[in-house]
C-alpha cells in the first residue's frame, strides 16, 4: 500500500507543478475572476486545496488543526502560492515516506474543520481521499484554465506514470 501512496504523492507534486506553471499565463484579473467553480476562482480553488492539505497533514500527524476555514485565502499572489505549494508537496512526500504500513492500516481520530465533529477513520482511506480531493479540484482549475486561456496541460495519472518510468 505504501508504494501506491508514494506514487500518488509524487504524481500530486508533478500535477501541481504542471498546473501552476500553466496558470502563470493568466492575468491577475483572470486568476481572481469568479469563473463559476465551487470556490469561484482559480485563486480560491488552489487556496482551498492547500487549506485542505494542511488540515489533513495536521490530522495525520496527531497535531491540533490549524485555525483555517475551507474557503480561506492563504496566498493572493500566484507566485507566493506556487512557492508555498511546492513546499507543501515536498512535505506531503516526506509524510508519505515517514508513515508506516501499519499506520496506514490503523484508524485515527480527528475533528472536522467545518463542524468540529469527532471522526474515526482508517488512515489509508483518508490519505486516498486527500489525493482524490486534489484531483477533483485540479480538474476544476483545469477547466477554468481551458476556458480562460484555451489551453491546459494533461494531468492524467498515466502521463505521470509514463514520465516517471
Amino acid at each position: 500500500m505504501k508504494a501506491h501512496f508514494r506514487m500518488m504523492a509524487a504524481y500530486n507534486a508533478w500535477a501541481n507543478a504542471r498546473l501552476y506553471t500553466a496558470a502563470q499565463v493568466m492575468s491577475d484579473e483572470q486568476f481572481r475572476a469568479d469563473l463559476g467553480a465551487f470556490f469561484g476562482s482559480v485563486m480560491a480553488t488552489l487556496n482551498h486545496i492547500m487549506v485542505a492539505d494542511l488540515l489533513w497533514l495536521a490530522r495525520f500527524r496527531g497535531q491540533p488543526s490549524p485555525p483555517l476555514t475551507l474557503d480561506q485565502i492563504l496566498h493572493e499572489d500566484l507566485n507566493e502560492l506556487t512557492a508555498a505549494r511546492k513546499v507543501l508537496d515536498e512535505d506531503i512526500c516526506r509524510f508519505v515516506e515517514s508513515v508506516s504500513e501499519e499506520a496506514l492500516e490503523d484508524d485515527f481520530t480527528y475533528r472536522t474543520a467545518s463542524t468540529n465533529q469527532e471522526i474515526t477513520q482508517n488512515m489509508g482511506s483518508a490519505l486516498s481521499h486527500v489525493f482524490n480531493h486534489q484531483t477533483h479540484h485540479r480538474g476544476q482549475v483545469h477547466a477554468m484554465l481551458t476556458r480562460v486561456t484555451g489551453d491546459a496541460p494533461a494531468l492524467d495519472l498515466v502521463f505521470y506514470q509514463r514520465d516517471a518510468a
